[in-house]
């Protein structure tokens, strides 16, 4: 039996309440940042590097807005559930991945518009990668459209 997922992705996963339990702790986590940057930025300049720390990293008021965007989209999807969070910790996930690597790579640089320190890097790197990760576990079909284990269709026992 084919179906349209790949075969190592899980269809239907028994931890699927606890991903997406990450989902909602990081989405929420990004919006209190968000706000909480929001807050201590106003007043500063909308891009470049600050002395402002919100929760221990470094922002300016642009990162806060994307942060409390983002947060906002994954609060959202998590609640809805229907395999919109797959779509969204997965795209959204590889998109702060790619902020963070490119905020690393210019962190001592005119071009750290996001005003990142590199706790904050390390931060937004473990946001991306819990969302994908969440992505990854969050898939859900009906018991008719899953198709055998791996193991099963390899002619091993389960």
């Amino acid at each position: 039996m084919e179906t349209d997922t790949m075969a190592h992705t899980p269809v239907n996963h028994p931890l699927r309440p606890l991903y997406r339990a990450l989902s909602f702790l990081v989405g929420a986590y990004l919006v209190a940042f968000g706000v909480i940057g929001l807050i201590q930025t106003s007043g500063e300049s909308f891009t470049g590097a600050s002395d402002v720390r919100v929760l221990g990293q470094g922002s300016n008021m642009l990162w806060s807005i994307i942060a409390l965007a983002v947060g906002a989209i994954v609060l959202a999807t998590a609640a809805l559930g229907r395999n919109l969070d797959v779509e969204a910790n997965k795209y959204l996930g590889w998109a702060v991945l790619v902020i963070g690597s490119y905020e690393l790579a210019t962190s001592r640089t005119d071009a750290n518009f996001f005003g990142f320190t590199i706790a904050t890097v390390v931060a937004t790197y473990l946001v991306g990668l819990a969302l994908i990760t969440a992505g990854l576990y969050l898939k859900v079909a009906p018991q008719s459209q899953v198709g055998a284990p791996r193991q099963v269709r390899e002619g091993r026992p389960a």
